[in-house]
């Protein structure tokens, strides 16, 4: 890789300046590990994946330790945009296609369930972390709005689904007053939230259910063998079973999965506060993604912001002024917010797939991977640990299903894939610009 993710653009140890940051509530450090020891499980990663992972082992019984190599939440899961979508990343009438229809159901009812345990868990653990309902589609297109009337027409027809509201323009304008939206869909029972406070939320339940949470823990080395031993600078782990939960973090420890899985990066604006002005950008407080390649995403925060996420970078480094890189697409959606000041500006490493469904896999019969969420990984991170917890529990028909989801490798491998996508992206680019 050349650079290591975990620190190419972050101070080692620290979040981000970000207003997530800056509004949750602080969670006092955890030790990093410093000695050798033992568990039933041991999990690399403590984002959503391995959080979730980790909690639903605990609460079975199981003997847990989690490593994580900078803090709880650190990652993707503690910067992103915060939206909890239905479905899988992949449209509905896309599965279908690639699946078959059997197994599309059975992608879409776990795509319900990635939800609800979602929902779940902050309604068990008690988790504040701004949990409202409603995500918009929207269309800048007579055509993208047609394609989204078609898709919703298609879960209610196909799915039963009935979350789903169809807007035309003037009714899509009358929750979100932008000139460059033409219409399209919100899902009441999708959902945004706090992400980092639910990561920290998720954490707090896990070591109240007896995880053992090491922070500031990098793993080095995997040995495998009936048992797993991992090292780390102070100690290592000898586990039964392994779960890599890094996603666009995982680096060169685990080559299998690089192959399938590619970092890249994101981006999110926090305005300073509208006031009165929150009405010319969402009417309700509901979240937004539109129909672009490149997604633009955004929220109203509690305290009246706009949350504003777009424009990702396929090199390594995060750009010298994320302000800049970000400010360009949210005044092509809102050109009257020119002269708002930005406040916060912060970047995130996700990890994308070719197929833009998540990587589940079993590299071997004690280690598990699950990874690759390509920006839909609010509930489906969360899923997956469950999904895996399940598995190493024996009940692994759920893991199985998302496990035979085709999932081809980048072409070029590691060494290439990076420059390809950047060819691939810059043209999907310069067709949202040109509008084809």
């Amino acid at each position: 890789m050349g650079l290591n993710l975990l620190y190419s653009n972050d101070t080692p140890g620290s979040y981000p300046d970000s207003w997530y940051a800056a509004t949750a509530p602080a969670l006092d450090p955890f030790a990093a590990l410093e000695t050798d020891t033992r568990a039933d499980v041991c999990i690399v990663g403590a984002g959503f994946t391995g959080l979730s992972a980790a909690l639903h082992l605990a609460e079975a019984g199981l003997d847990v330790v989690l490593l994580e190599a900078n803090r709880v939440g650190f990652g993707a899961s503690g910067r992103n945009g915060g939206q909890l979508g239905s479905g899988q990343r992949l449209p509905q009438d896309a599965l279908e296609k690639l699946t078959g229809r059997t197994e599309a159901d059975k992608l879409w009812q776990l795509a319900e369930e990635a939800k609800a345990i979602t929902k779940g868990l902050i309604a068990r653990h008690g988790i504040d972390c701004d949990l409202r309902p409603g995500v918009a589609w929207s269309g800048s297109s007579k055509g993208d709005v047609q394609h989204l009337h078609d898709y919703g027409r298609h879960l209610q027809d196909r799915y039963g689904y009935r979350s789903l509201e169809l807007l035309d323009r003037e009714a899509f304008h009358a929750l979100c007053p932008s000139p460059d939206y033409r219409g399209g869909i919100v899902d009441w029972d999708a959902a945004h939230l706090h992400p980092l406070k639910y990561a920290l939320g998720l954490a707090r339940a896990a070591a109240g259910a007896g995880v053992r949470l090491f922070e500031r823990t990098e793993v080095q080395a995997i040995e495998e063998g009936a048992q797993v031993r991992l090292k780390t600078a102070g100690g290592t782990v000898t586990a039964d079973h392994v779960i890599l939960a890094c996603n666009g973090y995982l680096g060169g420890l685990e080559k299998r999965v690089a192959s399938r899985v590619m970092p890249i990066n994101n981006f999110i604006i926090a305005t300073e506060p509208l006031g009165a002005d929150t009405a010319k950008v969402l009417t309700k407080d509901i979240a937004v993604a539109d129909s672009r390649f490149v997604v633009n995403y955004f929220r109203l925060s509690p305290d009246g912001r706009l949350l504003f996420g777009g424009g990702e970078s396929y090199g390594y480094r995060f750009p010298a002024s994320i302000t800049d890189k970000v400010r360009k697409p949210m005044l092509e959606i809102y050109p009257h917010l020119r002269d708002v000041r930005i406040d916060y500006a912060w970047g995130g490493t996700l990890a994308i797939t070719m197929k833009r469904m998540p990587y589940l896999t079993r590299l071997r019969p004690n280690v598990l991977s699950a990874s690759g969420y390509s920006g839909h990984g609010v509930g489906t991170a969360t899923h997956a640990g469950y999904l895996i917890a399940e598995a190493i529990r024996g009940e692994a028909a759920g893991f199985d299903t998302m496990a035979q989801v085709p999932n081809t490798p980048f072409p070029g491998g590691p060494g290439f894939r990076t420059p390809l996508l950047v060819l691939a992206m810059t043209w999907f680019g310069l067709r949202d610009r040109l509008g084809i």
